[in-house]
């Protein structure tokens, strides 16, 4: 419906002619109206053109509305205000939309990929990319839920989407895992050693440790006086937690070899990975690919991306180290990209993971990230500028953090994962639909508290109940009718739409009829909240109907007409929970 009035105001500005600038479609644009008053759309087209028309913008809105095209679905346009062009829909208009529902089916509300504003940009969205130490906690859960959604919502709206885990699987923290779980494998063996204070905790590595210890058995025993003896003190002892357990590692190293470290990190990653997969499919999360950190070094991103900033000329050499002038670029200070040991640093990971997805082809690079990364933005758009790609293809929606309550107090849940509450633990007691709905119902910039009372409640005051509950309920109208031994003609209901001039009826036409619009400003602002309030305002429309009525009576147009409207609702709200991640029951 909005592209319908679009191209009639396009006809209408054709038509001025001469006495206009050429009109570019891209800005002859309508929104939906807050206020029923003003009709359904609205255009501020005339006001935007007035000055380079050098002509009043009431004057020339009024020019342009006695230009429009006659149309069916138009039953009055007017100018308001200094000079915007309200529309009023005929009341016929709405068949045409729920025609449209009933056409298109799952794909209403979709654009064609390549259509639209975006013309099918590519874009590659990154989320979660949690590291593969330990399991996904509460955090991650919102994450997961933010970036599978932007996901979905950027594909209906025509951008072609690529979905990616970034695999931290090099580098000191998969060390530190390594180390970590040597010392737990020591334990099962009757070694007693102080655990690190800079080491992974969770007991989730105690379950991986047996299975180490089933496969390397003594090629990992070190005596307890061995393993310590010389090792610089740990902050129990005053000491500096991160020299000591990387004094720890190079010690197991030594001890056990390089080889029999590299299987155990291999062993604790590949298990960890796997729980971290599972959990996200669990959770209705997939990738297009997971994407492995080491892959840069052995395909040779990593070297690529610093010889192209060599060949800019902006590395240089200092205190023994490789840096590169990000202060060039907009960072607060340069950045070191080779240490003096010769090992890269995570930025030159970061800059070459980025540098690779620009050469594969994708236009924008959203990164989903938590909140704190300011400083990260900078580093990278600085790294993508100094090898000639545009340092604004990258964007990093940040996602604040969340807190669980019951009863109105701050709630720990975990038993067995140190310090956190898993996404594992939370599923387990609330579902996958609930998280999916409650993590998205606030803006991803603001910190959301998680009622787990009103998650797991059965009542109208639960959201994602309320919804879904109006699908269910338009199901069981469908069963009524049968058992009344009414048959339905969808055809007919169609074509008596206009029979259906009730302020409830009308609300419920209005809503399905932007759903589309809704999806096109919730992918461009990348905020999947947007359509959780539609459809929170729309089954709010469909209850107050469905209270407010009788479907089902004599009359064959208004009773079928009515069905068709239903219809055409529990369809809108089925794509809209689908786009969610929510499922849409038929019972409840």
């Amino acid at each position: 419906m909005k592209q319908q009035i679009e191209q009639l105001l396009l006809q209408a500005l054709e038509a001025l002619g001469s006495s206009l600038p050429a009109p570019d479609p891209a800005t002859v644009t309508v929104e939906r109206t807050r206020d029923a008053t003003h009709g359904d759309f609205a255009s501020n087209i005339a006001m935007r053109l007035a000055k380079a028309a050098h002509r009043n913008p009431r004057e020339l809105a009024q020019a342009i509305v006695a230009a429009l095209p006659a149309s069916s679905l138009v039953s009055k346009a007017e100018v308001a205000g200094g000079g915007f062009i309200n529309f009023h829909l005929a009341p016929g208009a709405y068949g045409a939309v729920v025609a449209q529902v009933f056409e298109q089916g799952a794909a209403y509300g979709r654009s064609n990929a390549g259509q639209g504003a975006n013309k099918g940009e590519r874009v590659i969205l990154e989320f979660v990319s949690a590291n593969p130490t330990g399991p996904l906690h509460v955090a991650h859960g919102r994450h997961a839920a933010y970036g599978a959604t932007l996901g979905n919502l950027l594909d209906a709206a025509g951008y072609l989407v690529h979905r990616e885990f970034y695999v931290n699987d090099a580098g000191r923290q998969m060390d530190i895992l390594a180390a970590s779980l040597w010392l737990r494998c020591l334990e099962l063996q009757g070694e007693t050693i102080p655990f690190p204070a800079g080491g992974y905790q969770g007991a989730y590595l105690k379950d991986i440790a047996t299975e180490v210890q089933d496969a390397m058995g003594r090629q990992l025993h070190s005596p307890a006086a061995t393993v310590t003896a010389g090792l610089p003190p740990d902050a129990a002892e005053g000491g500096d937690k991160d020299a000591h357990v990387d004094a720890l590692i190079a010690r197991a190293k030594e001890l056990i070899g390089a080889e029999n470290f590299q299987r155990v990190l291999v062993i604790a990653r590949d298990r960890l990975l796997n729980n971290i997969k599972a959990d996200l499919e669990s959770f209705g999360v997939t990738y297009d690919r997971w994407f492995s950190e080491a892959s840069l070094a052995s395909s040779g991103a990593l070297e690529r991306a610093l010889e192209r900033l060599k060949a800019q000329g902006q590395l240089y050499q200092q205190d023994g180290a490789t840096w590169f002038r990000a202060s060039a670029f907009g960072d607060e200070k340069d950045r070191v990209v080779v240490r003096e040991n010769g090992l890269k640093t995570y930025f030159a990971s970061d800059i070459a993971y980025h540098l690779d997805k620009r050469e594969r082809g994708f236009q924008k690079l959203i990164d989903v990230l938590g909140s704190g990364h300011h400083g990260y933005i900078a580093r990278v758009r600085a790294g993508l500028a100094a090898m000639g790609e545009p340092p604004d293809s990258l964007e990093v929606p940040m996602i604040q953090v969340v807190t669980l309550y019951r009863d109105g107090q701050p709630v720990q849940m975990s038993k067995r994962s140190g310090q956190f509450v898993t996404l594992k633990e939370l599923l387990s007691e609330v579902g996958s639909d609930a998280c999916r709905f409650f993590f998205l119902m606030r803006g991803h910039e603001q910190p959301l508290d998680f009622d787990l009372d009103l998650a797991t409640s059965r009542s109208n005051e639960n959201p994602v109940y309320y919804i879904q509950y109006a699908h269910a309920r338009a199901a069981s109208v469908m069963k009524q009718l049968q058992a009344r031994g009414f048959a339905y003609e969808q055809a007919q209901g169609v074509a008596h739409q206009h029979l259906l001039s009730g302020s409830h009826e009308q609300a419920v036409h209005s809503l399905i009829t932007s759903f589309p619009q809704i999806i096109q400003v919730a992918a461009a602002n990348r905020t999947p909240q947007t359509l959780v309030h539609y459809l929170r305002e729309l089954a709010n429309a469909f209850h107050t109907w469905y209270n407010a009525e009788r479907f089902i009576v004599e009359e064959a147009g208004l009773r079928n007409a009515r069905i068709a409207l239903i219809n055409a609702a529990q369809q809108v709200i089925r794509n809209g929970l689908t786009l969610l991640g929510v499922s849409a029951p038929e019972t409840m």
